[in-house]
């Protein structure tokens, strides 16, 4: 039988992983790995394994991964990626020891873009080089950029002025709300296919501001424009400059079986 174990289950992304992944396997497949077993009675409730699951501490994962066919390293959240690289660098050689037929990654979508593959330098091209070095089974889901960003770009000010200001460049955005990239990631997870996969998992088609603007304008029954300002100063606009925004897959729309949800809907979280 296979058994799939979650890191960071009860995350934002990984409890939702969690919840799709009970409507397709038994629960007696699914185990729950989680920093903090105390705080996770609720997926006790649900009938679901919970084991203790520290990427900084080695013996958890020795114990964790015993008995697991499939796992899935959700990527760490902590700020400095050398620690990151160092943590999921911890569970692949768990992974390893503990006879984990194939493990799957959430990386970030076309990270190797915005590289020179010969020389990988950011945490999750290093991670999927690590995985690929190890020798096991892999699966990479390379995640679009969160619609959440969407957060900080003042979408309730622009609601009431009429103007929707952002710092000037070609921004295009293939972004992806969680509940979509859960829905794939627990598709793949329950399938029992083998073999080395990399899915791209991103909105199928780009937006740009000016849509933003017209959704923004439709939600307030007025007009908002689009405006750019050289005086915009966020640390968004230098991380996502980093990051391929603009390419776009398929993958996405495949596995989850519906469309992406659109883009109206996934911002009235952030303006209600």
């Amino acid at each position: 039988m296979t058994t799939i174990l979650i890191t960071g289950a009860n995350g934002q992304l990984g409890s939702l992983i969690l919840e799709n992944l009970r409507s397709r396997i038994p629960v007696g497949q699914i185990i729950a790995g989680v920093r903090s077993v105390e705080q996770a009675s609720l997926i006790r409730e649900q009938g679901i394994e919970v084991r203790k699951v520290d990427y900084d501490l080695p013996e958890t994962l020795n114990e964790a991964f015993r008995g697991i066919s499939r796992l899935l390293l959700i990527s760490s959240s902590h700020t400095d990626d050398n620690v990151r690289l160092s943590q999921h660098k911890r569970v692949i050689d768990a992974a390893k020891r503990s006879g984990v037929r194939h493990i799957l990654y959430t990386g970030f979508a076309f990270s190797g873009r915005r590289t020179d593959q010969s020389k990988p330098d950011n945490v999750h091209t290093l991670t999927e080089q690590a995985i690929i070095e190890s020798g096991l089974e892999y699966t990479f889901l390379r995640n679009a950029l969160y619609i959440d960003f969407v957060g900080v770009l003042g979408l309730k000010e622009a609601l009431s002025s009429g103007e929707l200001v952002t710092a000037p460049g070609e921004w295009k955005f293939n972004s992806a709300g969680r509940r979509d990239l859960a829905l794939a990631a627990a598709a793949v997870l329950a399938e029992e296919g083998t073999g080395n996969r990399i899915y791209e998992l991103t909105a199928p088609q780009t937006w740009d501001f000016g849509d933003l603007a017209e959704v923004l304008t439709e939600v307030a029954g007025k007009p908002v424009v689009h405006r750019q300002d050289d005086g915009i100063q966020h640390w968004i606009y230098a991380f996502m400059s980093k990051l391929d925004t603009a390419s776009t897959s398929g993958d996405l729309e495949r596995l989850m079986g519906r469309p992406v949800t659109p883009l109206r809907d996934s911002i009235l979280p952030f303006i209600v």
